[in-house]
């Protein structure tokens, strides 16, 4: 564990990629089976604990520490691991070894409720501050130490000669501790084989297009397709060896999402792999993403749900058909191909991305900046850019570099008002770093900021330093971790905020949500009172549910 626990902390402190991936090779080069393979789980989220919340750990914290001294301490460090591993007053007594990983994950997956919380007061009893912190990432699963799963995949493939996308795909078909996986990496044995009917298959993904892009690429050799604001999934459905037919949904990821949509995944009826977006489509219209997000990271789904939120899939691309492979072949031919397969099989849940025209380079902007006057039907608000694809491309994974952009329209702005603000994790645990900011609207009792969102990143460090002294100094109120700043007509920090879109949303007293909202600048030039009113963002939303806002 205290291995482990080095290599975390040491990853923490580490802002270089290429010394990520050093640190990570040389640990798992020299780390010893299963121990690495766990540490690899662990870096790619692979590792999950029934009884180990964070409301357990805050119990347990709570029976050797103060409650008020360890809210006040969790207060300043902004962060639960860390603050647990600082304040923990190990219990007077005999001293016990420390353990090592594979003890302490094989115990608490194997651990009931009642047990868990014993178990780990003793290796913390055992453990110094960073081990202590160590172990608590662990089971919380959040180690936040500025590591990817595919750089961890890439310190995998450095142990030898393979290359990052040669882990990708075999990863799917693999589980912890990858013993397998370091033979093949290290020349000691062969590439790990899967007999899953319906596996993961890598996803392709594109790079941004930018200006310099236009200046050397030709439209000719590029497909055009819409960009729907949905969720990139894969829908595998084959037969095992016993005939059954097997149907999967999986995330772009390789999370297997299917129980979320039961409506969808056993309506499957045939042999392919289809790459494409999930949506939430009512009589042949998309809906806005918060409809789908409502369907996302459930367990269970109630009947009424799938009836109101349907879920379907916009097919992109055909990946394998009748047990074949299709990855190699150009795009042309897996387009042609997928046209073909849907027309075929005629689904009333899976239907064709359309092509758009890409004559030249102006063509595709004006369909860019306004989609609804390219596309027939009635989702244009759905669509949130084009996807440009070489017609020769084959499908590989990872982002290989000009075969497939992504060029999305430009972003919402608006300007709001910072209203409350909160810690944040990792390295910026000691910084508020996280905003809560509004827009006014007309109250009861004249103009009233509401909150319209929350944003954690866009800004440099030294706009991150600017901003936690202005919460520092113009603190008003406590919630716990959030500070409440002061956000009158003319005294406060206003924000302009970058967005990509808005939706209704009745879980917030503004009744909009807006997706993937950050901070474009800092406008210290501008008092609060001259911030944006509610009706700006009601502007951006369908008649009919602005006006159930208003």
């Amino acid at each position: 564990m205290q291995r482990f626990a080095a290599l975390l902390d040491r990853l923490s402190f580490e802002p270089r990629r290429s010394a990520k991936l050093a640190l990570m090779t040389d640990y798992f080069r020299s780390e010893t089976d299963p121990a690495r393979g766990l540490a690899l789980a662990a870096l790619t989220g692979g590792l999950s604990f029934r009884h180990a919340k964070p409301a357990m750990l805050r119990a347990l914290v709570a029976e050797r520490v103060d409650p008020h001294l360890f809210e006040l301490s969790y207060d300043f460090v902004g962060d639960l691991s860390e603050t647990i591993a600082l304040i923990w007053p190990a219990a007077a007594g005999e001293e016990t070894a420390a353990p090592d990983l594979p003890e302490v994950v094989e115990r608490l997956q194997q651990a009931g409720r009642g047990e868990a919380p014993g178990m780990i007061a003793g290796w913390l009893d055992a453990l110094d501050e960073t081990g202590r912190w160590a172990l608590l990432k662990l089971v919380t699963g959040g180690l936040r130490v500025g590591v990817s799963a595919r750089l961890a995949k890439t310190a995998v493939a450095a142990l030898g000669s393979l290359q990052p996308d040669d882990i990708e795909q075999v990863w799917h078909g693999l589980s912890p501790p990858y013993d397998g996986l370091f033979a093949w990496a290290l020349g000691e044995g062969e590439q790990p084989q899967t007999d899953d009917p319906v596996p993961f298959r890598p996803a392709m993904l594109a790079h941004p297009l930018e200006a310099r892009d236009m200046e050397v690429l030709d439209t000719a050799d590029f497909a055009a397709e819409w960009k729907w604001d949905g969720i990139r999934v894969q829908a595998a459905v084959s037969a095992g060896r016993d005939g059954r037919l097997r149907r999967r949904l999986y995330s772009r990821t390789g999370d297997d999402i299917s129980g979320a949509f039961p409506d969808l995944v056993e309506t499957l009826d045939f042999d392919a792999a289809l790459d494409g977006e999930l949506l939430v489509v009512i009589d042949g219209k998309v809906q806005s993403f918060n409809a789908l997000q409502q369907r996302l990271n459930r367990k269970t789904v109630p009947a009424k749900m799938m009836r109101e939120l349907p879920a379907a899939i916009r097919a992109y691309d055909l990946l394998a058909l009748g047990g074949e492979d299709l990855r190699e072949r150009p795009f042309r031919e897996r387009r042609a191909m997928l046209e073909e397969f849907l027309k075929q099989l005629d689904h009333p849940r899976i239907d064709l991305s359309p092509l758009v025209p890409s004559p030249d380079w102006a063509a595709l902007t004006r369909a860019r900046e306004a989609p609804a006057d390219h596309h027939e039907g009635e989702d244009a608000a759905a669509i949130e850019g084009l996807m440009l694809k070489r017609w020769d491309a084959p499908y590989v994974p990872g982002r290989p570099k000009g075969q497939w952009y992504k060029w999305k329209r430009d972003p919402f702005r608006v300007d709001a008002v910072l209203m409350y603000a909160q810690r944040g994790h990792g390295k910026r645990s000691s910084y508020y770093s996280d905003y809560t900011f509004g827009v006014w609207r007309e109250g009861e009792e004249g103009a009233e900021l509401v909150p319209v969102g929350k944003a954690y990143f866009g800004f440099t460090d030294e706009e991150l330093l600017e901003i936690d002294r202005f919460v520092r100094q113009n603190t008003i109120n406590r919630f716990g971790p959030v500070r409440e700043v002061r956000h009158e007509p003319q005294t406060g920090l206003v924000i302009e905020v970058a967005f990509e879109g808005l939706n209704r949303s009745t879980r917030h007293k503004s009744g909009v949500a807006m997706r993937f909202p950050r901070v474009a600048r800092l406008r210290w030039d501008k008092p609060p009172a001259e911030a944006d009113r509610i009706e700006a963002l009601l502007a951006l939303l369908p008649q009919d549910e602005a006006a159930a806002i208003r």
